[in-house]
């Protein structure tokens, strides 16, 4: 069986909607379907909630009358007999009318997780109205009957995989089994979510317990490419990724995948796909477990880094000094993303700056500090074995009219990293391009 995962965009109107159910439909085979909410549908939920915290009730009830009759439009568009059009109209009714129930109580954070799951909760019932009425033999099993996190907000595979087991034998028969993405328990029984970017998280977690024979996450570009097409001329699909290279690329910015996606499908050397909804017999791009010697896959960028230095000549030779600084870090709940270190000094990057300035007074302790905003880290991924003679040169010459800030290379086989001013990032990619995949 194989598990398909379709984003906001992809079910984002009714004639995408009717996109999708071709697509899952064709081969004929039976087929495990994970839905996200429809584009737009959880950022109207999100700001709902966001009145309902400031005690605004007229206006949380206005944004749900314009999303009520945005889904009422939607079901003229999409069914084509009064049966299935009354049946989802009475389903929308329901939920709208629950939307309209937290208007008069208390909101708390357990109310708006239960708010933002709605969104995955509308686009799963219509898909299946949909198909049903298409005559397709179609069930839907709610997330929240097997998806469940633990005390530390992981998901918890062993319960995951007996639950989801269960329902599937309860349920034997059916051509297509639809769920929702991002949406599941906690470990104390109340609705909880993923995150955002929480529906591929799903679609591996379901992939990995049903022992999928693939994994695919169907978006709007015909896979990973080797650079931002947003910025770059000439970029290509690459079409085949090691699991280790495709984090690389999803943590520094390929937008496409959501880093923690590839993990429980790595583990379990299931092969994950990444296709295109428009171009649906564009091959995409396998991940998986194998490594192609001697190739330089891809580049990519993220942006809004803040580099801080400590310089300090007592630290030369001072045990502990390390562990000081990134205790600093750790206590403000700030992740690091590269780390250089001389003999008297260490410099770092960060992406988050909401305690910025909480950090840098603490870490004055140790030394002289300075920060420099408005940085880009430029993420080269491939085989970057240290074995493999003049690797890395390839990519620092691609960069040598370029002025680089610091460079972290040795920390995995895939991966050599370049901090640089955010201005010459359009210059920096498209250099890369040029000198490693367009010669």
């Amino acid at each position: 069986m194989k598990v398909m995962k379709f984003g906001g965009t992809s079910v984002g109107s009714p004639e995408r909607m009717k996109n999708v159910s071709e697509l899952i439909t064709r081969s004929g085979e039976p087929t495990f379907v994970v839905l996200s909410a429809m584009s737009g549908t959880t950022n109207s939920l999100v700001e709902i909630s966001n009145y309902l915290y400031k005690k605004n009730p007229e206006g949380a009830n206005d944004v749900i009358n314009r999303l009520e009759q945005v889904y009422m439009n939607h079901v003229e568009e999409l069914y084509s007999t009064e049966e299935y059009k009354q049946k989802t109209n009475e389903f929308l009714k329901g939920e709208f009318q629950y939307l309209r129930s937290f208007t008069k109580d208390l909101f708390t954070s357990f109310e708006e997780k239960s708010i933002v799951a709605q969104g995955e909760i509308i686009s799963t019932n219509m898909m299946v109205n949909y198909l049903q009425e298409k005559g397709i033999s179609a069930v839907l099993l709610s997330a929240l009957d097997f998806m469940r996190t633990d005390k530390n907000a992981e998901p918890d595979p062993s319960y995951i995989k007996e639950k989801l087991s269960k329902i599937m034998e309860e349920n034997e028969g059916y051509q297509i089994y639809i769920t929702q993405g991002f949406i599941c328990r906690n470990a104390y029984g109340e609705v909880d979510n993923l995150l955002r970017g929480g529906s591929d998280y799903t679609a591996s977690l379901v992939g990995v317990a049903l022992e999928a024979e693939e994994i695919q996450i169907w978006t709007d570009i015909d896979g990973m490419h080797n650079n931002d097409p947003r910025v770059v001329d000439k970029t290509e699909a690459v079409r085949q990724l090691h699991f280790e290279e495709a984090a690389e690329l999803a943590y520094f910015g390929a937008k496409i995948l959501h880093p923690t996606c590839v993990q429980p499908a790595k583990f379990a050397g299931i092969p994950v796909r990444l296709k295109n909804t428009m171009e649906p017999d564009a091959p995409g791009t396998i991940i998986d477990n194998v490594t192609m010697r001697g190739k330089i896959k891809a580049v990519a960028a993220k942006d809004n880094i803040i580099a801080i230095k400590i310089k300090s000549s007592r630290m030369l030779l001072a045990t502990g000094f390390l562990r000081k600084v990134f205790e600093i870090f750790e206590s403000y709940q700030t992740a690091i993303d590269m780390v250089a270190t001389s003999e008297v000094g260490v410099s770092m990057s960060i992406d988050n700056d909401a305690h910025l300035s909480e950090i840098v007074d603490e870490l004055k302790k140790y030394g002289t500090v300075t920060v420099d905003t408005d940085m880009c880290i430029i993420c080269v991924v491939g085989d970057l074995d240290w074995s493999n003679v003049g690797f890395e040169t390839l990519a620092t010459d691609a960069l040598k009219n370029i002025p680089v800030r610091m460079i972290s290379y040795g920390g995995s086989n895939y991966n050599i990293s370049f901090l640089i001013k955010e201005a010459d990032k359009k210059r920096a990619l498209q250099s890369l391009s040029d000198t490693l995949f367009n010669n």
